[in-house]
C-alpha cells in the first residue's frame, strides 16, 4: 500500500469512522452516496493498479541493470541506443506522444540520464 493511500484510508476513516460513503466529500467531489461508492471504489482500484505498475517499474529496473552490467562487461557500451528507439516507438504508437513521455521517463530510470 502507497504512503498516500494510507494517508487517505486514515483520513477517510477520521472523517468518517462507520466507514458509510459520505453524501458529498472534497476528496471524491461526489453529490451523491452512489457517486462517492462508485469514486470509491473506482480509486481503490486505480490505486491497485499503480501498485503493479510500481512493482512492474522496479522490476524493468532490475532487469535493464542485469543488461547493462552483461553490456559493460563483454566490452560494450551501457546504453544501446537503437534499442532505446524501438521502445520510444513502441510506447508512442501505443499511446501517441505522452507515450514517449512515459517511455522516457522509464529509460530513465532504468539508465540513468544520457
Amino acid at each position: 500500500m502507497t504512503a498516500t493511500r494510507n494517508k487517505r484510508n486514515k483520513r477517510n476513516k477520521r472523517n468518517n469512522p462507520t466507514g458509510a460513503a459520505p453524501a458529498t466529500t472534497p476528496d471524491t467531489g461526489a453529490r451523491t452516496e452512489e457517486a462517492a461508492a462508485v469514486i470509491g471504489g473506482a480509486r481503490e482500484r486505480i490505486d491497485a493498479l499503480d501498485d503493479r505498475i510500481i512493482g512492474l517499474v522496479q522490476e524493468r529496473i532490475a532487469i535493464s541493470a542485469v543488461i547493462q552490467d552483461a553490456r559493460i562487461t563483454s566490452g560494450g557500451r551501457r546504453v544501446n541506443l537503437s534499442r532505446e528507439m524501438e521502445i520510444l516507438a513502441h510506447y508512442s504508437d501505443a499511446l501517441g506522444k505522452p507515450g514517449t513521455t512515459l517511455a522516457m521517463t522509464l529509460l530513465e530510470l532504468s539508465r540513468g540520464r544520457v
